[in-house]
């Protein structure tokens, strides 16, 4: 069995993008979460976030700490385009053709960039 591991530079990319669209810097999303500016500069630097400060920041974020934990391969659920898409469909802050464009702009690099499989 694959030894399991938190990608903890993925999960400090998704943060930062969660904080970005509630435009807040890092030390107003360590009031608001509760974690020290230390723990989220440490994560800045490669560093793991302990179980505590991880709970807040899920918690915070409403990211799913299931998504960042994994062997050599991640599964999924539903396609990632599919679950991006779906996302940017229920968030009340993107007018319609701003999400329209978005969706427009991720697809194509989607399209683009994946790995396609061998065979």
């Amino acid at each position: 069995m694959p030894k399991a591991e938190f990608k903890g530079g993925a999960f400090y990319r998704s943060l930062d993008s969660a904080r970005t669209a509630r435009g807040l810097n890092w030390k107003q999303v360590a009031e608001e979460s509760g974690v020290s500016a230390s723990t989220l500069t440490r994560m800045a630097q490669g560093k793991r976030p302990d179980v505590d400060s991880l709970a807040a920041l899920v918690q915070w974020s409403g990211l799913s700490a299931d998504a960042f934990v994994g062997g050599p391969a991640i599964a999924y659920n539903a396609e990632p385009l599919s679950q991006i898409t779906t996302m940017l469909h229920a968030d009340p802050s993107l007018p319609e053709e701003g999400r329209d464009a978005m969706i427009d702009m991720i697809t194509a690099a989607y399209v683009r960039l994946r790995k396609m499989p061998a065979g």
